[in-house]
């Protein structure tokens, strides 16, 4: 078992800059703007040949609204329970505060061992560093500043010293599939995670922004292992403001890129937004798997549903692929379907095709619908195979492939993806044309020939 190490302390003391610092990583958003991490995130790390886990978790006493507090609240509880030891982070500039005092009260009756770690203190001496933070009755304190990763040894060394040599599991990008749930602000993707899990593993409310972070959470269901990915909402670039919103968004944005499926779920209260639509589009153009949840379904009458149901099936006409699901995150209903569909979509994306199999569809479909003629000179499509697996890649070859338009090509896409029955992903179709063997080369004539050359320009200039 690897030893699990939970940071804790006040907002903006530097928590998510040490956990990056710990795991070697940039996984945490890290601004100068207290209340930017609520849920706790979790990662790996290595020193020397010791394994351990780091919990980061959110800042006590953040000013805000209060069911997002108490959320924090259930979160560092639940991250004290499984840590094996406490990191209690404090603010040599801002000094001892009534907060610090409190959470140091509240580490004590949770009966784990605590190290302190003063941060901000760079250039400063270590007995000056911690001589206001001995009264917690911790021991020594610990120099550290983390945005220089300054001291983060020593912090290492007192916290993993009762702990023996272990192996880290190899988590470089997560053997299982990721599963990214995105949307916009408020449409239920921490709910929807919650459920899956059967607990609170991430803060939920009715205030839009709750979640900032992308958090990674290892799941369990039906004998298959994968990763949830919880983002945040992602709204119109005109309505993002805040910097700590931009930085969230992008995060949002590397999820889809590092996820094998995306789960784009939709309000039913409000339909389909022209964001939703773009939202998709995004998942499309990058390649990836994709499977619609229409949530708050149960809060609709039957009429309601009905007209729902006609706006989706209108709007998302461009995405024919996609399997889409009305569900209840709330409650539970039509969760099981989305999962079963989202892992469907994943195996399609990675399916490998045969040759034979390509060229029968390829020859099929010019019979059906020939290539048009470009400038005047007829596209001939001669073979397929594969190209590429996440999405599936289809590399047709022929003359003046690469001039064909772009219409044909979707024909194209739609017709391998439907004869492949690869249900929940895009197929992309690569075109590649033949060079001309004989370009760049001059044709030398014989002497004959430039004799006969010559009588054939004297006959067609009427012999003279």
């Amino acid at each position: 078992m690897l030893p699990a190490v939970a940071l804790v302390g006040r907002p903006n003391v530097g928590k998510s800059t040490l956990f990056n610092q710990l795991t070697r990583s940039r996984d945490a958003l890290v601004a100068d703007y207290p209340g930017v991490t609520r849920d706790r995130r979790y990662g790996f790390g290595r020193r020397d040949s010791l394994g351990y886990i780091v919990i980061d978790t959110g800042g006590l006493g953040a000013s805000g609204s209060a069911e997002i507090e108490a959320g924090i609240e259930r979160q560092v509880g639940a991250a004290l329970e499984e840590a094996d030891l406490v990191v209690l982070v404090v603010d040599y500039r801002e000094g001892l505060s009534a907060a610090d005092e409190r959470i140091a009260e509240r580490l004590r009756r949770s009966a784990k061992p605590v190290t302190v770690a003063v941060n901000k203190a760079e250039g400063i001496a270590s007995e000056l560093a911690g001589a206001e933070f001995h009264g917690f009755g911790f021991g020594e304190p610990v120099r550290i500043a983390a945005l220089h990763g300054q001291g983060i040894g020593r912090l290492l060394d007192r916290v993993l010293a009762p702990f023996e040599a272990s192996e880290t599991p190899d988590l470089e990008g997560f053997a299982h599939p990721r599963l990214a749930v995105v949307g916009r602000p408020n449409v239920g993707k921490s709910t929807l995670i919650n459920r899956l899990l059967g607990a609170e593993r991430l803060i939920t409310s009715p205030v839009p922004g709750t979640t900032r972070d992308s958090i990674f959470v290892p799941c369990e269901r039906d004998g298959r292992t994968f990763t949830l990915i919880d983002t945040a909402g992602i709204r119109r670039r005109a309505k993002v403001s805040e910097a700590v919103e931009k930085f969230s968004v992008v995060q949002s944005l590397q999820a889809i890129e590092n996820a094998g499926v995306a789960v784009v779920l939709l309000d039913a209260h409000e339909g389909v937004t022209e964001q939703d639509q773009r939202l998709i589009g995004l998942v499309v153009a990058r390649g990836r798997a994709l499977v619609v949840g229409v949530n708050k379904w149960d809060g609709l009458t039957a009429g309601q549903r009905r007209r729902i149901a006609a706006q989706v099936d209108r709007q998302l006409g461009f995405v024919p692929f996609a399997s889409v699901h009305y569900v209840s995150a709330l409650h539970g209903s039509g969760i099981a379907d989305v999962i079963g569909s989202a892992f469907a979509a994943y195996e399609a994306a990675g399916s490998d095709l045969t040759t034979p199999r390509l060229n029968a569809i390829l020859e099929h479909a010019i019979g059906r619908h020939p290539p048009p003629v470009v400038r005047g000179r007829q596209v001939r499509l001669r073979y397929a195979h594969q190209g590429g697996r996440y999405p599936p890649v289809v590399v047709v070859h022929g003359s003046q492939a690469a001039r064909l338009p772009a219409h044909y090509r979707r024909y194209l896409e739609n017709c391998f993806r439907e004869a492949l029955g690869l249900d929940g992903t895009p197929v992309r179709v690569e075109l590649k044309s033949g060079g001309n063997p004989f370009a760049g080369r001059r044709n030398v004539l014989t002497p004959r020939q430039r004799k006969r050359r010559k009588r054939i320009i004297r006959h067609t200039r009427g012999g003279r």
